[in-house]
């Protein structure tokens, strides 16, 4: 390991690098870290590579395979971007030394039971990687790394993508060899096409080099092709292989790869294996001490050059490391002491000639703006339109039955959401925003002039369809969009605000526009507002397009939205006709198993929209337990507070919503303090601080007394709420798109937004049920009490989510602050 050079950059995709870890046939390997603290090994891909198409295509298709490798002795394919200016794949750190290093540098050979041993673990971790439909291709001792609990096979299936660039599966275009020609096998010497047998071949040489410290067949003194012979026509010397495998190394170094044995074969031969420890005192102590220097080690920082420095293009190899110019020799022999695939040519891309693939966007800012207008525009047509939705009753005579205008949007919404997170990872986030503003703007005109019940209900379908292209998409853009910790923390309060006090100035806008002009108005009012963000983000947004189009999970994309459909209408149904009806109960049932079938193949896959969450760790479970609740918490509250203000004070729409302002005012209060906080405060803090808040002031509202004036009740809840909510929603958003690759961002924010929705869909039910219940138990003339009664007893409920998601947050989420966690790794 050693130190980062000036030339080096800080950062790769989302992993801050700390170190060099060395150079190998591909690139440059660097150790880095996620945002989330997880320690990985990324590999940078050679210029000499990263300019041919051909192999960005091969390299894509082969990272894609190796992620979906499993088993418990390799190095699992963490994250990779075969579409960035530098092609780089990140994969889980093996903290030991490789198996060369081992034999040729710190031991010698091994003892029969560590030899039996690696034998059992590697046919196990070839296993897995054939059952992923992958040949490892390059299993030598130097991809094998020593660990205390057993040996860890790593590049797997990656060294493919270099042989593409001549269709020949020995030479590069310098015409040196790729691999180790001590470990090739007869088949791939001769340029035939490989099988799994292959690797066994392999694993036969990696046995009898720990077994002997020696090469398979010599060190190739008499040069390449007189090598390369005696790999494909001369026998093994097992001189030196224990008797007790001898048998079953033989067996793997057959000529004739069908008379091969099978890593599971090899794998149930070796499986009884021997008592205590796998390796000798010796090795592991000297394991214990590398570990130990692992764990002193720091980077180091001088007073002329800062610690954090601005990301820069991967280098080129410092001179020192680069051949002398000429002609490269025609073969250099594999020797023990200093194995590698091809010799380092310079890493990374010319002097000036790739952008910085880390570089923040310039006009980041404005694209933000773009995002907040975005999310003003939904949040303005739904609560215009829930506003004004006795008056569309009125004008269209519509029923209040299983398909009407508000269920249409909502459930096209729900099912729809994930489709958008995925769209916004194949197409790019701009492109996705445009399409989604650019429809939603056409359902809007069409909405405005239905004439027909029918007709506004596909609008509104059409205008759920379209918000859900637009919501994940936004969220994307803010979570990529911003990697400094302080500007991040100003992002994220900003959409915090937006999230927790817009739907007041969308109640403030709706409410006058039906009032002063008609409830079509306030529909086609969104068409400007739409085009005005079309163009806002055709000029400042950033066109990068998607990083993986080769890579989906269509049936977990069914199965989620499926899910959503079947719960948000389940829900609906509830509400109106009760919990126990047996439509109601079908649904619920069927949306519940269908999103429990969702979160475990997210678990399970590696494809979109899984993508954004390879692994439901305790972190980001908090985060989706949180948002559910949140997300029931918070719906209740504009609704309340309309039916309050209209019904007990008597304000019309317009000065209803003016009355609302407190709300926005106290998002944006918060927002600013979320700025400040959010860098340097541990998430779950300001999270649980400001869901207790938000909890408080939903209380206070629960109990209003109708004989109250408006400013000492409902004035201090409105503070308390929108001033808690803002707190808690930008740490949330921020902690729950955390830790995830720009690809997957659109996919990741689906997600967080798809728990919001499943918690806005319970409340949503809940607070009609028990209106609706109140109201049906009433006499006509205390029905507006009861009215009011049935809003504030959802209040109570919501109240009680928002501390049960405080309490979920305290006991999940992390407790440290970013930049404290970051200097204690």
């Amino acid at each position: 390991m050693d130190q980062l050079i000036a030339a080096d950059p800080t950062r790769i995709g989302p992993y801050r690098l700390i170190a060099r870890l060395g150079e190998g046939g591909m690139g440059l390997v660097y150790l880095g870290r996620s945002e989330g603290g997880r320690t990985v090994a990324v590999k940078v891909v050679q210029a000499e590579y990263a300019g041919h198409p051909e192999f960005r295509r091969r390299f894509a298709r082969e990272v894609a395979a190796a992620r979906r490798v499993g088993g418990d002795w390799t190095a699992a394919v963490l994250d990779a971007d075969p579409e960035a200016a530098v092609p780089w794949v990140a994969t889980q750190y093996i903290p030991g030394p490789d198996l060369r290093t081992v034999v040729a540098e710190d031991f010698g050979p091994l003892p029969e039971y560590s030899v039996h041993t690696l034998a059992n673990r590697l046919a196990v971790a070839l296993r897995a990687v054939h059952e992923a439909g992958l040949i490892h291709r390059d299993l030598k001792p130097s991809n094998v790394l020593v660990t205390v609990d057993g040996p860890r096979v790593i590049d797997f299936g990656i060294a493919r993508a270099m042989d593409s660039l001549t269709g020949d599966s020995l030479h590069t275009r310098t015409g040196m060899l790729i691999g180790s020609p001590g470990f090739m096998s007869p088949e791939q010497v001769r340029g035939r096409e490989l099988t799994p047998a292959s690797d066994v071949f392999c694993l036969g040489a990696v046995l009898v080099y720990a077994s002997t410290g020696r090469l398979l067949f010599g060190a190739a003194d008499s040069g390449l092709n007189a090598h390369l012979f005696r790999v494909a026509e001369e026998e093994p010397d097992l001189t030196g292989v224990p008797q007790p495998l001898a048998g079953l190394v033989r067996a793997c170094l057959e000529k004739d790869p069908a008379a091969r044995p099978t890593p599971q074969e090899v794998a149930d031969r070796t499986a009884v294996g021997q008592p205590g420890e796998w390796l000798p005192g010796t090795v592991l102590a000297q394991l214990g001490r590398r570990a130990a220097r692992l764990l002193d080690w720091a980077p180091e920082t001088s007073a002329a050059e800062p610690a954090a420095q601005p990301d820069l293009p991967v280098p080129s190899v410092p001179r020192q490391h680069r051949p002398e110019p000429g002609p490269p020799p025609p073969y250099a022999p594999t020797a023990p002491a200093a194995e590698r695939s091809v010799p380092a040519r310079g890493f990374g891309p010319p002097p000036a000639a790739l952008p910085d693939p880390a570089a923040p966007h310039p006009r980041r800012w404005w694209g933000l703006g773009v995002v907040v207008l975005t999310q003003l525009l939904v949040l303005l047509d739904v609560m215009g339109f829930s506003t004004a939705l006795p008056t569309i009753q009125g004008d269209l005579g519509l029923a209040d039955g299983p398909l009407n205008p508000v269920t249409a949007y909502v459930v096209a919404f729900a099912g729809l959401l994930l489709l958008g997170g995925y769209v916004c990872d194949r197409v790019g986030a701009k492109r996705t925003v445009i399409i989604g503003l650019a429809g939603f703007a056409l359902a809007s005109a069409l909405c405005g002039s239905a004439a027909a019940p029918e007709m506004l209900i596909v609008a509104r379908a059409l205008q759920g369809a379209f918000a859900a292209l637009v919501t994940p998409s936004g969220l994307s853009l803010v979570s990529t969009g911003f990697t400094d910790p302080r500007e991040r923390s100003r992002a994220f309060g900003i959409y915090g605000a937006v999230a927790a006090g817009g739907g007041a100035l969308g109640a403030l806008a709706g409410g006058w526009l039906a009032e002063l002009a008609s409830w079509r108005m306030s529909q086609f009012a969104s068409v400007p507002l739409a085009a005005l963000a079309v163009t806002g983000a055709a000029i400042v947004l950033p066109g990068r397009p998607s990083d993986d189009r080769g890579r989906s999970d269509g049936f977990g994309l069914l199965l989620g939205s499926a899910g959503l459909v079947a719960l948000v209408y389940g829900t609906d149904e509830a509400g109106r006709v009760g919990w126990t009806t047996p439509l109601a109960l079908c649904f619920l049932a069927a949306g519940v198993l269908l999103l429990a079938a969702f979160v475990w193949r997210t678990t399970r896959t590696s494809g979109t929209p899984s993508a954004g969450h390879p692994g439901w760790d305790r972190e980001r479970l908090g985060c989706a337990v949180a948002m559910v609740l949140t997300g029931a918490g918070f719906l209740a509250l504009l609704p309340t507070l309309t039916v309050y203000l209209q019904y007990v004070f008597g304000y019309a729409p317009g000065p209803a919503g003016v009355m609302l302002l407190p709300l926005a005012v106290a998002a944006v209060t918060a927002a600013s303090l979320s700025a400040r906080l959010q860098h340097r405060t541990a998430p779950r803090v300001l999270i649980v601080s400001g869901l207790v808040t938000a909890a408080a002031g939903t209380l206070l509202l629960a109990g209003i007394d109708p004989g109250s004036g408006y400013g000492s009740q409902v004035v201090p809840g409105m503070l308390l709420t929108g001033f808690g909510g803002t707190l808690a929603l930008g740490p949330l958003f921020a902690a729950a798109s955390s830790g995830i690759a720009p690809r997957h961002s659109g996919a990741a924010a689906a997600v967080v937004l798809t728990a919001q929705q499943v918690g806005e869909a319970v409340c949503a039910a809940l607070l009609v049920s028990l209106v609706s219940a109140r109201l049906a138990a009433s006499s006509e003339e205390s029905q507006a009490e009861q009215l009011l009664l049935g809003y504030t007893e959802t209040l109570r409920w919501a109240a009680g989510a928002l501390l049960l998601a405080a309490l979920v947050s305290g006991l999940l989420l992390r407790a440290r602050t970013p930049a404290a966690a970051d200097n204690a790794r």
